[in-house]
Formats: C-alpha cells, structure tokens, sequence
C-alpha cells in the first residue's frame, strides 16, 4: 500500500492522523515462512510537520503463525508493532535524516510495516519459553518424549585428536 502525500497539505506544528489497512506479507526468516493472521492489519498513521522536515509515526498489531526454531512445531507470535521515520525537508541533508520508504511524495505503508515486524522479532521464535527442541541424536520431540541416550559414540575419523589429547 502507497499513501500519496501530495493530498495531506501540512504546516509547521500542524499533524494528520489516520487509520489505514495495511496488508502484511509472509515472512522468511531462516529458511522458514511465517505468516501473518489475518494478512490484513488496522494501522494508526502519525504525521507531524516541523520546520526542519517531516515526522512519521506507524502502529499496528500482528499475529504471525510458523515453525518453532527448536522443534519445528506450531509457534504463534503475537506482536505490538511501532515504527517511527523522519524525513529532512532539506534534499541535500545526509541519508541519516531521510527515510527509505519516501519517493515522488509517495509513503510506501508496506515495506515500512514489512520491515517494522521483522526489526521487532524476538531472537528466536519459540512454541514455549521452555521449548526443549529436538533430539540431536534421534530427532525426535524432547517436548513429547523427553529421553537421554547412552553414552555417544565417537567418530572414527577424530580418533587421532583424542590420542593426542590424552596425551597432553
């Protein structure tokens, strides 16, 4: 979605508020997909005008549905979204001072919510807090059937770095 800013006629000090729907796309997030529900969000847009440029405020909640990272099942992650751009009335002003969704008087309100979700992600996306993830030696759920396995078998091929590790 594009908001023309051309329509919103703005003074120093004056501010627009709106609320807009904003469709949010999966995301990929290591090699996995996570989608939101539903894909259409109410979004609460802020613009505020200064004399050196123009302030620009997004919110939205999202609810995104994937993989867990430690044993694949279901995760649901509810999110409250905030994002905030500024962009320097000056075209001459550094990069730093103007944001990358703004062209022609243009918004572009998806990539910006695109990339507010993704900056607002927890490290790892987790079914639980106290995921136990998959079994490295079975693969099986550790959530379902936590077990241990016996003593590992060491690798033929290492056996030259453990003599030499006796040793010393």
């Amino acid at each position: 979605m594009v908001l023309n800013l051309r329509t919103i006629k703005l003074r120093s000090g004056e501010q627009f508020s709106d609320e807009r729907q904003i469709r949010i796309e999966p995301l990929e997030l290591g090699g996995q997909r996570y989608l939101p529900v539903p894909e259409t969000v109410p979004a609460e847009l802020s613009f505020t005008r200064a004399s050196t440029g123009t302030v620009f405020e997004l919110g939205f909640r999202v609810r995104l549905h994937g993989p867990c990272f430690r044993c694949l099942e279901d995760a649901v992650l509810d999110l409250p979204i905030s994002g905030r751009e500024y962009q320097a009335t000056d075209p001459e002003a550094s990069d730093e001072l103007r944001t990358p969704y703004l062209a022609d008087d243009r918004l572009d309100l998806s990539a910006w919510a695109r990339d507010a979700l993704a900056l607002a992600l927890p490290d790892k996306i987790l079914c639980r807090a106290d995921c136990a993830g998959l079994c490295p030696v079975c693969g099986k759920n550790l959530n379902d059937e936590p077990h241990e396995h016996g003593e590992e078998q060491s690798d033929s091929r290492w056996a030259a770095l453990a003599e030499l590790k006796n040793r010393l």
